[in-house]
């Protein structure tokens, strides 16, 4: 934030409030599109149980495919929320203080979106409760050896902390919504959130306390989570994934895609709610830096595979590698290779890093080379395994892509109910860091 900026500590609540305000047309039109595309995959999904898992596209010997890349992409997506929120709060990097906010709204609403994968993976998905781990007539534990279990306990996990993490680092800024609305229901569901938050010294001390607690306990988590989505593929013996680079890759990726999400999400709110006082071109900058950074990591990831697949001498690692750069899913490879490694390159210039619409072009190629590079990793490896008679051809069914589709419109959906019910921009770290008042204002 600009020390000649024109925001005021009234000004701050006033245009937060304001944001909560009935919902315009344009809102509404988005909303009815996201619900549209929710009812379509839904469709899709009742289709699919009614007929069974054939009709998601599953031929032998592929029988993880896109489920389990929308699963991982939706993982993804959520890691920065906890990356820009809690670690980067830790490191007091002021850039983070505008954008947290819609950076952990995402992180819970694409935990519950990733949450539906290995449900819809499922044959009888009315029986997913059997994967929890409680005392039953049945007298059957779950299979703690199954990777399906340990996404459970991932997932479950983090969408707890950052739920909770999400709602404390929002009582201050309810409150101050709570004092400022009108309408009576409104004021009693804001009251009921804030729990009766008053704003004294007191309070403040604790609150400080609690966040940083959650922030450090946050940190090992965003690093834990992805790890054991990672040890899914690493833990089973087949060519491209029995490896131990895939925790680091894994978790760069993710933090990758996921502020490519951000900064996908986050141009045209600027633009709609007018809050280019707010979000300004250094937090963009800031995000551009570490896009740098991980891409660099993941491009590093690209090339280390492949030599660790020459240096091994084994037949069926490099067949599998070769294959991936020139076999049938060879297009699909390059798109990865270079929405992940070429386009991001430009952000080493300033003025590519500060320029909103390069910046929002690269992050649509981000999101687009992130899902291609997880449906890389899990479908061509089981396409081309050691049994050259058990080679396969997967093609994504018209149920997989209508649900698909649904799980991007229902994240969407989740976000735009966000954006008029709670507030998307921290109202108390923005004044943290707003010049001295002056005279006269407040």
């Amino acid at each position: 934030m600009s020390q000649d900026t024109k925001l005021t500590y009234s000004r701050v609540t006033t245009d937060v409030v304001a944001m909560l305000e009935k919902p315009s047309v344009k809102w509404w039109a988005l909303f009815m599109i996201s619900l549209s595309f929710v009812g379509i995959g839904l469709i899709c999904f009742i289709y699919q149980v009614y007929v069974g898992l054939g009709v998601a596209g599953y031929r032998h010997p592929v029988f993880w495919g896109t489920y389990i890349t929308d699963f991982v992409f939706w993982v993804g997506i959520a890691h920065s929320g906890t990356l820009i929120s809690a670690i980067l709060y830790l490191f007091r990097a002021r850039f983070r203080m505008s954008i947290y906010r819609i950076a952990e709204g995402m992180t819970v609403f694409a935990v519950l979106t990733a949450g539906l994968f290995p449900i819809m993976h499922l044959g009888r998905p009315w029986n997913f409760y059997w994967l929890f781990p409680y005392p039953n007539q049945r007298e059957i534990w779950i299979n703690f050896k199954s990777p399906l279990v340990w996404d459970v306990f991932a997932v479950s996990t983090y969408l707890t902390v950052s739920s909770l993490f999400f709602l404390i680092g929002m009582i201050p800024d309810i409150a101050a919504i709570r004092d400022k609305v009108t309408e009576k229901p409104r004021r009693i569901i804001y009251s009921i959130l804030s729990f009766g938050w008053k704003g004294s010294n007191w309070e403040w001390l604790h609150y400080g306390r609690a966040y940083l607690y959650f922030a450090a306990l946050a940190t090992p988590l965003v690093l834990s989570v992805h790890s054991v989505v990672s040890w899914d593929f690493a833990m089973g013996n087949v060519p491209g994934w029995h490896t131990t680079i895939f925790a680091p890759y894994f978790v760069a990726g993710a933090i990758f895609s996921g502020l490519g999400m951000v900064i996908t999400l986050t141009i045209p709110i600027r633009k709609i709610f007018h809050l280019e006082d707010y979000i300004t071109l250094d937090n963009y900058d800031g995000m551009a830096k570490l896009i740098m950074f991980t891409s660099g990591i993941v491009g590093y990831a690209y090339a280390v595979e492949f030599f660790m697949a020459w240096y091994s001498s084994s037949p069926f690692e490099w067949q599998q590698f070769m294959y991936r750069a020139v076999g049938e899913y060879a297009l699909f490879y390059w798109i990865m290779v270079i929405c992940n490694v070429v386009i991001p390159i430009p952000l080493w210039f300033s003025k590519v890093r500060r320029n909103l619409k390069w910046l929002f072009i690269i992050s649509i190629f981000i999101n687009i080379g992130m899902w291609f590079e997880r449906f890389n990793i899990i479908v061509i490896s089981l396409s081309r395994d050691f049994d050259p008679a058990a080679w396969g051809v997967y093609k994504i069914s018209w149920v997989e892509a209508g649900i698909t589709a649904g799980s991007f419109a229902w994240f969407f959906m989740f976000f735009l109910i966000f954006l008029k019910t709670l507030p998307s921009v921290s109202i108390s770290e923005i004044k943290e860091i707003l010049p001295v008042p002056k005279r006269g204002d407040k």
